[in-house]
């Protein structure tokens, strides 16, 4: 195992990320059909579509290395999407539902900001220009995410879920 090289361990960290966002996909819609707030629902929904097009970028850099787009199982993300559907089963009908399910959701965010901003530095090690202009695209929608989940608890779903 000696040889391998920053370009493997830059597929397979690709094939990881691209696992965690197809999981992410078949996740995001019951989180929104869980959701009480409209503006919840649909700052979910706005990722949603971005996620898809996260998957288009993530095919486009295979591409670009030559390699087959394809997944390796992701147990992370797969054990922090357990955690948020296990929120949403406890907090259902509660006032607390919403701030449960940001948390959640940002458990996410903080994991794709980490493994693109991963995949961004190694790109750039290995002077991989075109896949590295594709994954700031994404770490940049991945950070917004989180500030926009942020504002919200902020200003009005912590809140609610505070109320007696």
């Amino acid at each position: 195992m000696a040889d391998k090289t920053l370009n493997d361990l830059f597929l397979h960290q690709l094939k990881d990320t691209y696992f965690a966002e197809n999981a992410i996909l078949k996740a995001l819609p019951p989180m929104m059909d869980a959701a009480t707030s409209t503006d919840l629902k649909s700052a979910l929904g706005v990722h949603l579509e971005e996620t898809r097009e996260q998957v288009k970028r993530l095919e486009e850099v295979f591409g670009l290395v030559d390699a087959k787009p394809e997944g390796v199982e992701c147990k992370a993300i797969l054990g922090i999407i357990a955690e948020g559907q296990e929120v949403m089963e406890e907090f259902a009908g509660s006032e607390a539902l919403d701030a449960g399910i940001i948390a959640a959701a940002q458990a996410v965010e903080h994991y794709e900001i980490t493994r693109y901003g991963t995949l961004l530095a190694w790109a750039e090690q290995l002077e991989l220009d075109e896949a590295a202009d594709l994954l700031k695209e994404t770490l940049i929608e991945e950070e917004n995410t989180d500030d926009i989940l942020s504002d919200l608890a902020e200003s009005s779903v912590n809140e609610d879920a505070d109320e007696d």
